[in-house]
């Protein structure tokens, strides 16, 4: 691999850690509450409306059905009017931002279902709130399972990220396309590749170890 690509491949991984990590938090404040709607409010849960809960799966599920790269292309009017441009790494947060948001409170509404409902009964009848219930009951007890999902997020975003490159999101993807599909360079490629996978193996070595110190079973 020249040397003159070293800088360049630096450079863009920087970048993916960037869109990845400010993508995944903005997404995590988001998409945990609605996790935790997306379980409180169902049928004979603490904040019951089954409404609301029917409409607001809907419509996570309409957004998870759609393909990322056709969100990107979709919403370029509304990633302009957030970042003030459509191309680069500050556009590409915007939807993966969107895109990560309903798989984060789907994977979240999972690892809730899993605490056990005698645990919930069990504060109920000491009269918890259901805030109470859901600050000191079921975030506790899910957590090394919303870790360990969490990180899958991640992984997923990463993948996402390098996908962005298509459209001039910048990071390693799109290092990938410039460097090494459009000047058919395959060393730029497979540096490319060898880095995303010793980023994916790192943020899940990370995950699993932090899941497994919040366990406390």
């Amino acid at each position: 691999m020249d040397s003159n690509i070293t800088p360049l491949l630096v450079t863009a991984l920087s970048e993916t850690i960037r869109m990845v990590v400010v993508s995944m938090l903005a997404a995590t404040i988001v998409g945990i509450p609605i996790g935790v709607l997306l379980v409180t409010t169902a049928k004979h849960q603490i904040l019951e409306c089954v409404p609301f809960n029917r409409v607001l799966a809907s419509i996570i599920n309409a957004v998870r059905s759609i393909p990322f790269i056709i969100l990107m292309v979709a919403i370029i009017p509304f990633t302009r009017l957030v970042a003030g441009t459509s191309i680069g790494t500050n556009a590409a947060m915007v939807p993966l931002t969107i895109a990560a948001i309903p798989f984060i409170a789907r994977q979240v509404e999972t690892s809730l279902k899993e605490v056990p409902y005698g645990l919930i009964e069990a504060a109920l009848s000491m009269g918890a709130t259901p805030l109470q219930i859901i600050r000191r009951v079921y975030l506790p007890e899910a957590m090394p399972g919303i870790v360990a999902q969490l990180t899958t997020v991640v992984i997923a975003l990463v993948g996402a990220s390098a996908m962005a490159g298509t459209i001039g999101g910048g990071g390693l993807g799109d290092l990938a396309i410039r460097y090494g599909y459009q000047r058919f360079r395959p060393d730029v490629m497979i540096a490319t590749i060898l880095v995303l996978l010793v980023l994916v193996q790192l943020i899940q070595f990370s995950g699993n170890l932090l899941a497994k110190r919040l366990d406390k079973k």
